[in-house]
């Protein structure tokens, strides 16, 4: 008897659940949107980084925790509070190469890391980072390699996407993880 309740309630949750509204991506999707448009432009897909997802994480972290809006330092600067080198990453970008070194920093990774933030102050999706991106002409450069990333082979990225941050790191080396 109790087993049959069992079956009508998870039937009817399924029901009632196709009405509901979609779940928001995740990072995984986040993932998967970025190269679905890279595949729209004639692009290789990038191959997923377990290391690069770390960085990525342990950034939105840091940018929770101790981020200051419209602050001197934008949103690729680090805080003293971690482990790993704080960085005060400036529109000039001067101080570059304290974001490109994180993923040696934190991770076994071995080559540089080029990183892509989203901020929404009311939260942010993967659909919306990646609308921001692309009106972006740098990050959409980055995503797209356009311009000074023409060149450049991305064989690694890694994505995490929490509250009103999306992150995303690209790298010319392949992830040992």
């Amino acid at each position: 008897m109790q087993t049959k309740y069992f079956v009508i309630i998870l039937i009817a949750s399924l029901f009632w659940g196709c009405n509901e509204e979609p779940i928001e991506p995740t990072d995984q999707s986040l993932y998967g949107l970025i190269n679905h448009y890279r595949q729209e432009q004639d692009l290789s897909s990038v191959p997923y980084s377990v290391s690069l997802s770390i960085v990525a994480e342990t950034h939105i972290d840091d940018l929770i925790q101790h981020y200051t809006i419209n602050d001197d330092c934008n949103l690729h600067s680090w805080s003293e509070n971690g482990n790993w080198s704080a960085c005060c990453y400036t529109s000039d970008h001067e101080q570059a190469e304290c974001m490109w070194s994180k993923p040696g920093e934190l991770t076994s990774y071995e080559g540089a890391g080029y990183e892509i933030v989203a901020y929404k102050s009311s939260g942010i999706t993967a659909k919306k980072a990646l609308e921001l991106w692309k009106k972006s002409e740098g990050h959409n450069s980055v995503i797209s390699n356009l311009g000074k990333w023409a060149e450049i082979e991305w064989k690694a990225m890694g994505t995490a996407i929490r509250d009103d941050y999306a992150v995303v790191w690209f790298g010319e080396e392949k992830d040992p993880e």
